[in-house]
């Protein structure tokens, strides 16, 4: 008895600081200059507050089939989320679409802007 609510209280912990991890990502999305810090805060903290949910919802669940699909889901989002966010960065560049002029270190500028030159 003691676990179970142990677990409950712990999944409710999980459950708010996936909450700010997603509120965190709505606010770097409306807050950051331009699409690439944009995409950034997007797919990093909307990874991990999808994953600290996921993960109390496996806590406070006691069927395997809802256990192994959130374990599931939460590995669909750390494949997915980078690499959609690194492609659309990437498209966005080829695309022409510039990073903030306050941008330090620009690692593609020596690239060339045209996918047929590489």
């Amino acid at each position: 008895m003691i676990v179970v609510e142990a677990l409950n209280y712990l999944a409710g912990l999980l459950v708010i600081i996936g909450a700010m991890f997603s509120l965190l990502a709505v606010i770097g999305l409306l807050r950051l200059p331009d699409l690439y810090t944009r995409t950034h805060a997007a797919s990093k903290a909307g990874t991990v507050g999808s994953g600290a949910v996921l993960v109390a919802i496996a806590l406070v669940s006691f069927d395997f089939a809802v256990i192994l699909r959130a374990l599931v889901g939460i590995v669909f989002f750390m494949l997915t989320a980078p690499i959609s966010a690194h492609l659309l960065a990437r498209a966005a560049f080829m695309a022409g679409y510039k990073p903030h002029p306050k941008t330090h270190l620009n690692e593609l500028e020596t690239h060339s802007a045209s996918p047929s030159k590489q």
